[in-house]
């Protein structure tokens, strides 16, 4: 046998203290939530994409009454910005919530979009930055991996 010990790093801010790109995303994730559609939970995500050509994709979760045939915010930008600007890597991806008109303390991405994620960052080659943005701070990771260590990554 024998034992291994992930460490997991990331780098937490103060709302006040995110440069001018990641505030920008961060406010346009809170932003995006409430263009999200969730009649049935309540609860607003939105997510923020900052592209390799300088374009800002955003998104929302999208609720259906057939459960689970709606769309997490995150697999919805993801999905719009390979549509739009196909073999354009994501540097960011930036997520936020809100319940009942609060900006909530943070939130994190389903399995299914880290799985997504995953074969985002396969498909560009490169790493995603991901800000997971809460009411007072944002906690900034440095790839995927740091969300999902023991990912399906190759075929």
């Amino acid at each position: 046998m024998r034992k291994e010990q992930r460490v997991i790093e990331s780098e937490i801010y103060a709302v006040e203290e995110l440069d001018s790109t990641y505030r920008r995303l961060y406010e346009a994730a809170f932003e995006a939530a409430g263009r999200a559609y969730e009649p049935y939970s309540g609860f607003q995500v939105g997510a923020a994409l900052l592209l390799a050509n300088g374009e800002i994709v955003t998104g929302s979760n999208q609720e259906n009454i057939a459960y689970p045939s709606g769309l997490c915010a995150e697999r919805t930008a993801l999905f719009y910005a390979g549509a739009r600007y196909p073999g354009v890597a994501v540097q960011v991806l930036a997520v936020a919530a809100v319940k009942d008109g609060v900006r909530q303390p943070g939130v994190s991405p389903c399995g299914a979009c880290r799985q997504v994620m995953v074969e985002t960052e396969m498909r560009s080659g490169a790493p995603i930055r991901i800000l997971l943005c809460g009411r007072e701070s944002a906690t900034l990771f440095y790839g995927i991996s740091s969300l999902l260590p023991y990912c399906f990554d190759s075929f």
